[in-house]
């Protein structure tokens, strides 16, 4: 017996399915996993990503990091915090107290890395400010000091300069 011969049907009354290349096919994977991953971020991104909208409610946090070849970060914790520590980790920053030393701010989001112990030439100042105002140095500690709805808390890594930016 001989192998089954294939017949080929030919002319306009040929209806063969279009044949897509593997790359065609990959290149579409790809995109819609960088959609849906784009979608995903989108939706898992806190509300905190930027200035709070409200004057009546939450408070911005600035934190400037260029000082440790970093940017500057600006959040929201739109709640009312009950001090400055806890506007910072409600805007989604994290931060560590000088060992042996409360109260004092080592790190802001693991940074400086190691923790340098915050010698007067370079530490961790905190600032208040109005939306659009001029920065004013605490007198106060982050976690004595509560923030009014509306205001802007900021950070600034080094001598004591405030943040590189104008409050927002």
């Amino acid at each position: 017996m001989s192998a089954p011969r294939r017949f080929l049907a030919r002319g306009p009354a040929a209806h063969r399915p279009a044949r897509t290349s593997p790359a065609l096919t990959m290149l579409t994977v790809l995109a819609v996993l960088a959609a849906s991953l784009v979608i995903a971020v989108l939706r898992v991104t806190p509300a905190a990503a930027a200035a709070c909208t409200s004057s009546k409610k939450g408070v911005t946090v600035v934190v400037d990091f260029t000082k440790l070849n970093g940017k500057i970060k600006t959040a929201c914790d739109p709640t009312d915090p009950t001090n400055g520590l806890t506007a910072l980790t409600g805007a989604g920053f994290s931060y560590t107290f000088v060992p042996n030393y409360p109260g004092f701010i080592c790190t802001i989001d693991s940074l400086p890395n190691p923790c340098n112990g915050a010698p007067a030439s370079a530490y961790w100042s905190y600032w208040h400010a109005t939306p659009h105002g001029k920065w004013i140095y605490s007198n106060l500690g982050a976690g004595s000091y509560h923030p009014k709805a509306g205001s802007v808390q900021g950070w600034a890594f080094g001598a004591g300069n405030p943040p590189g930016i104008s409050p927002p």
